[in-house]
């Protein structure tokens, strides 16, 4: 089975990632990786470096960026061109919204009614530390990214991690919503 990691933090995620983005793909080439997403911090900033590494791998890039918003965070990844540029319009309309180095994002900002056009891209969604807002979220980021939204799980070997991992399928089993696993 091939894996695809759909959530990676280059040293573009200041004080969050640390390797460099062609380090990241050589590694994940490495390890026989289908494919990686390199997901910075309200950035797409490492993104050239990453593309001209996967150029002679055989290795799918995949465009995107992560958005804290409190303890929740979403992915938002760019399939296409077309994706790719309402990808930097969020990106850069969330910088406007802050001082200069930091990001300012809310959730009606992925609202099809009030926010950028997201119309080709695609969302992944890690609850925060407790899954009772998940319960109201992930039905309305479903309608707004309609067969392009996925509940994202993750293992973090964090304290209790096992615990929250098994709290999570139970509701998208409940819920019955797609799901996609990420590191």
């Amino acid at each position: 089975m091939s894996y695809a990691e759909l959530h990676c933090l280059s040293n573009f995620s200041f004080l969050h990632g640390a390797s460099h983005p062609h380090e990241l793909v050589q590694r994940a080439s490495e390890l026989g990786y289908r494919a990686l997403a390199l997901t910075d911090e309200c950035s797409v900033a490492g993104v050239v470096r990453a593309y001209e590494a996967a150029r002679d791998q055989p290795l799918k890039l995949i465009v995107g960026s992560r958005f804290k918003l409190n303890d929740e965070l979403v992915v938002i990844l760019a399939p296409d061109r077309r994706a790719y540029g309402q990808l930097c319009t969020l990106i850069s309309h969330c910088r406007r919204q802050a001082k200069k180095g930091s990001y300012h994002i809310q959730w009606s900002d992925l609202s099809t009614e009030q926010g950028p056009a997201l119309d080709h891209c695609l969302l992944l969604y890690r609850p925060g530390s407790t899954l009772s807002k998940a319960r109201e979220r992930m039905p309305w980021l479903s309608k707004q990214f309609p067969q392009r939204c996925w509940f994202m799980v993750e293992r973090l070997l964090t304290p209790g991690d096992e615990e929250r991992y098994q709290q999570c399928l139970s509701l998208i089993k409940e819920l019955q919503l797609p799901a996609v696993c990420a590191n």
